[in-house]
């Protein structure tokens, strides 16, 4: 049968009939400025509008079969049997076209071939049905692509298109000419060359239990994860809008943010993957418009893995050295590292300072800062685990910081689901999956990182269905899938043979001298060495084979060891070493060794799993042992006794006394008392659930850091029961609110949701069932997300759901046209990513709030700043970064404005006294120093009532003699090169009438007894611990507590 003969055949007189069935009638894009349509919006087929199950298509389907049934000839035309299967295959892949994620332009741009490619095909077609289904699924497509270019807004929406990439391609340009001013043709060649060596060293991941040569593309394997930070009040103050930050972000977007960030995470949790993946994105260069496209244009990845560049105990590189450190092939042309980094095009990937030993972290530090001092323009991101060091450990030259947060509900079901499309598993075997996670809390507690829920799918498959109950049992599964079932179902044969239990021992050995030195690496001669001492205690094993044939064997077939560089070996996973290190130490009954090491943090993991391994008697003797170190040793006790709690959840059995011992110990610290303690005590697991009080008794600090540390552990059951007990604090209701997203959006619903206050609650919803029930909540609605909704229903859904705030920022391709009518919003939260191509549009709507943050190197248009003073309703006007504002006249005219923060490059500011209603004025992020008649025309505000600024400021407006007696309210910051200690004098020289003072995070007045001169001081706080000395009688402080741990 010729399929394409077959497809031929189907004339427009067969499409037709089933194309108007398929197209939705009344299509939206009535405009140029509607933009592309998504194809879900075209359809009658989607995820909400499924015209399939009510049976509209089926008649023309079958119609279409029979003529192509018909059009095969009389003598290979299928029977009926055939033409049913083939009608319900074809009836299911046209309702997955109207679930593909892309708009009318870019299908017509794919081409009906690369259409049909995309559509999710339907499992187990018999070979007639298979042979006509190609063709005639090939045909529809044809048909509905020329349908989309016969639209007839297409034409000139593609234009305007065109225009736009063109706009996107001519930034991208502007950004490249300012990072690649003079490169030499030698320095671009050896850039084309390392480029190659990039992508071809990082762009591959391990599927762990499939196959040791398996490589999974990164870009199949990069799953966007969610990072929080440390959530600290910078001073920012009232009307300092910032959004929904509160809640975690993708880390992309977080990166956008950020020139240099401390990126934190556990085990496994993808630290080292999100590294290739930036390094192969800046690397491939790409030319997309995205905002971290654009941060990345032009700049050169230095992939920097500390275990590497320490490896026999070598000397941190210099930059020259950088190439030959990270075993780069190529020679490049001399001065060429110090070119890029002086020209601020270097994109430094610093990995893994858990992997150096703590006493050579300090050295590593002096590195990192004296490259940044010398660098200041590259970009920089530094990877850890958090119990290597502190969440501040760079703040001191600007490095923000993120923590990985564990894998949501959502992204553990794409995970699976990728990995069994990486490893060509039927789409059953990840259902089947993912139905078991549903019904084993256990286990989904276990699938919140990559490394665990790829385990986990890999024997989900080898072990048909089974799964092992608890962390340990899971290690050892996987342990045994990976030394011999695939070599025994594969029938690999070695030189020699080596069953799995003799492989463990073995490579028990070679982590125990691993952890025994501190080590992340070690010489191939050295692991031989530790195999050849292994023998004599193995007789059978040295009658038949010699060490360097083990080395061989279980670098090539364990599937746990690799050789990074010549010479040198590590293990796969440092999560591996640490279990086998585990189990030999315990075995080894050096349990007075394990505790001694116990305070660091490269041991933290290996202590636990010691616990596992451990038999009962071992575990009550090294809990006692870790709980009485901790009891004399001072500058250790929380750590260890910490440490001894976490190691409760991995003791299947232990006495009695000792498991009151160790908890007896914990309530030592239960409550935490701020959001240090609260990482710390989530560090323990979900075990310290149980010993959380409250909130009865609690300050309202202690309320706050219970539910931080709770919402750290992520969206479980126990969880949930456990802020059950905290709906009805009022201290902890804005926090309860963010946190609705981490679980079930109907049940956190009915169990804490409909239980906390009735009003003052902003709500940001993360997802459709969130928003439909927010909508009869009281407060703040907001919504973070619109990609379920079609263009032309998001005005009347924001208008039903009563949604008051809308963040776009991070929501490309939404137009602003889409939201006339939306009469519920109030405030409007844009970034230069958004479609702002229609910013006139924002007049005709309510809004008393906009919020303009610049987020990477694009450009808002024009039509931003000549639109702006037409907002003559807008109360609140925030400019976040560096928003290109040009002048003071581009601002609302006239103006109803009482709160404005100005950017970090701000116009001049004199005139401004001509805004004679504004009342807060927030400039605490400015990078120039104002000028005498610009500061003159602040002090000359009428009614300025709260003023946010840098200590900087606040000096200079003393040094000009110059009082601001209307200022009731003040937010002091500290800029990040500037010294902590406040000048409190210049403070109440500055405001003479001031009732309430604000120091922001990170600025410590040491004295603040000149306060004293201020008559109508009320209340001063800190965002940063502080005493609170000096003050006079009356006067409220607070701060919060220095942590304990």
């Amino acid at each position: 049968m010729d399929g394409g003969m077959v497809g031929l055949r189907l004339a427009s007189a067969v499409a037709v009939p089933l194309l108007k069935k398929l197209v939705r009638r009344g299509e939206p894009g009535a405009g140029l400025a509607e933009g592309p349509v998504r194809i879900g919006s075209l359809l009658v087929v989607g995820p909400e509008r499924d015209a399939v199950r009510a049976g509209e298509l089926r008649k023309p389907v079958a119609e279409l079969v029979d003529r192509a049934a018909r059009a095969a000839g009389p003598h290979e035309a299928p029977d009926a049997e055939v033409r049913a299967e083939l009608t319900e295959a074809l009836l299911r892949s046209l309702a997955a076209l109207g679930e593909l994620e892309m708009d009318d332009v870019q299908a017509v741009s794919l081409g009906p071939e690369e259409l049909a490619r995309r559509v999710r095909r339907p499992a187990d077609l018999s070979a007639a049905a298979y042979a006509l289904y190609e063709p005639v699924l090939l045909a529809v497509c044809t048909h509905l692509v020329d349908h989309f270019t016969r639209r007839s807004t297409f034409v000139a929406r593609t234009l305007v298109e065109q225009t736009r990439q063109a706009r996107a391609l001519v930034e991208r340009l502007d950004i490249l000419a300012e990072r690649l001013p003079s490169r030499t043709a030698a320095d671009a060649a050896f850039e084309e060359r390392y480029a190659r060596w990039v992508i071809d060293t990082h762009d591959h991941v391990t599927i762990h239990g499939i196959d040791v040569g398996d490589r999974w593309p990164l870009d199949d394997a990069y799953l966007s994860l969610e990072t929080t930070t440390t959530g600290h009040d910078h001073g920012g103050g009232e009307g300092d809008l910032g959004g929904p930050r509160a809640a975690p972000q993708r880390a992309e977007t977080a990166l956008r943010d950020l020139d240099r960030a401390l990126l934190r995470g556990g085990a496994g949790s993808g630290k080292t993957t999100l590294v290739q993946w930036l390094a192969v994105l800046a690397a491939r260069q790409r030319g997309g418009a995205g905002a971290l496209d654009l941060r990345l244009a032009g700049r050169v990845p230095l992939v920097l893995p500390l275990r590497r560049l320490t490896r026999r105990g070598a000397s941190l590189p210099r930059p020259v050295d950088i190439p030959a450190a990270i075993d780069c092939p190529h020679s490049p042309p001399e001065g060429w590292v110090e070119r890029v980094l002086n020209a601020g095009r270097g994109l430094l990937l610093v990995d893994g300072i858990d992997e150096v030993p703590e006493s050579e972290r300090g050295d590593v530090r002096q590195w990192l800062v004296s490259l940044v001092r010398a660098f200041p323009g590259c970009l920089w991101l530094v990877t850890a685990r958090p119990s290597a060091v502190r969440h501040d450990w760079l703040a001191d030259v600007g490095f923000g910081d993120l923590s990985l947060a564990p894998m949501s509900g959502t992204d553990t079901e794409t995970f699976v689901r990728r990995w069994h499309t990486a490893a060509r598993l039927p789409e059953q075997s990840a259902g089947d999956l993912l139905d078991e996670l549903h019904r084993r809390p256990d286990l989904s507690r276990l699938a919140t990182n990559p490394l665990m829920c790829g385990l986990i799918c890999a024997l989900h498959h080898t072990r048909h269905g089974y799964l092992p109950r608890g962390r340990e049992a899971l290690y050892q599964a996987a342990l045994q899938m990976l030394l011999e079932r695939r070599d025994q179902e594969r029938r690999v044969r070695a030189g020699i043979e080596l069953d799995a239990a003799t492989q463990i021992l073995l490579l028990q050995r070679l982590a125990y001298w691993l952890i025994r030195n501190e080590r992340a690496e070690m010489e191939r001669e050295d692991a031989v060495d530790v195999l050849a001492d292994a023998l004599p205690g193995m007789p059978a094993l040295a009658d038949t084979a010699e060490a360097p044939q083990l080395y061989r064997f279980l670098l090539e077939r364990s599937g746990l060891l690799r050789e990074p560089a010549d010479g040198v070996v590590d293990f796969v996973h440092r999560t591996f070493q640490d279990f086998l290190a585990a189990k030999a130490a315990i075995e080894a009954r050096d349990i007075p060794w394990l505790v001694r090491q116990a305070h660091k943090d490269q041991f933290e993991d290996v202590i636990r799993m010691a616990v596992a391994h451990g038999r009962p008697a071992e575990r009550d003797r090294l809990l006692r042992q870790l709980v009485k170190r901790g009891d004399t040793v001072q500058r250790h006790r929380i750590r260890l006794h910490l440490l001894a709690v976490a190691c409760l959840e991995h003791a299947a059995e232990l006495s009695p006394e000792v498991r009151d011992l160790v908890r007896e110990r914990a309530r030592q610290y239960v409550p935490p008392r701020c959001k240090e303690e609260a990482e710390a005590l989530a560090q323990a697991g979900p075990i310290i659930l149980d010993l959380l009080p409250g909130p009865e008794g609690l300050t309202e600090e202690e309320q706050v850091a219970t539910v931080q540390t709770v919402t750290s552990l992520g969206g479980t059951d126990h969880a949930l029961s456990v802020l059950r007990r905290h709906r009805a604090t009022p201290a902890v209701a804005q926090q309860l609110a963010f946190a609705w997203h981490l679980f079930d959006s109907d049940r956190y619903y009915e169990d804490v949701v409909k239980h906390l206050p009735p009003s003052g609650l902003t709500w940001w919803s993360k997802n459709r069932r969130m928003g439909e029930l927010s909508a009869g909540l009281s407060g703040t609605r907001g919504m973070t997300d619109l990609s379920y909704i079609a263009p032309h229903q998001i005005a009347a859904f924001l208008n039903e759901h009563a949604v008051d705030a809308l963040d776009l920022r991070g929501t490309e391709g939404v137009s602003l046209r889409s939201l006339r009518g939306a009469t519920s919003l109030t405030t409007l939260f844009l970034c230069e990513r958004s479609s702002l191509l229609d910013f006139e549009t924002l007049r005709d709507l309510n809004l008393d709030t906009l919020f303009m943050e610049q987020l990477g190197t694009g450009r808002f248009t024009e039509q931003v700043f000549t639109g702006l003073p037409g907002l003559t309703e807008l109360t609140q006007l925030l400019f976040a970064n560096d928003v290109p504002l040009r002048s003071l006249d581009e601002l609302p005219t006239p103006s109803k404005l009482h709160t404005l923060r100005l950017p970090d490059n701000p116009p001049h500011l004199c005139g401004i006294e001509a805004l004679a209603g504004l009342g807060s004025l927030i400039m605490w992020g400015m990078e120039r120093t104002l000028t005498s008649d610009e500061l003159r025309a602040v002090a000359s505000l009428p009614r300025l009532d709260y003023l946010s600024l840098s200590i900087r400021e606040v000096l200079t407006f003393a040094q000009e003699g110059l009082s601001l007696p209307t200022v009731k309210r003040a937010s002091l910051l500290k800029r990040m090169d500037s010294a902590p200690a406040a000048n409190v004098s210049a403070v109440a020289e500055v405001f003479p009438q001031l009732e309430s003072l604000h120091f922001g995070y990170g600025l410590y007045p040491e004295d603040l007894s000149p306060l004293r001169d201020l008559p109508r001081l009320r209340s001063v706080r800190c965002s940063a611990p502080h005493p609170g000395t000096g003050l006079p009688e009356g006067v409220e402080f607070s701060a919060p507590p220095a942590p304990r741990y």
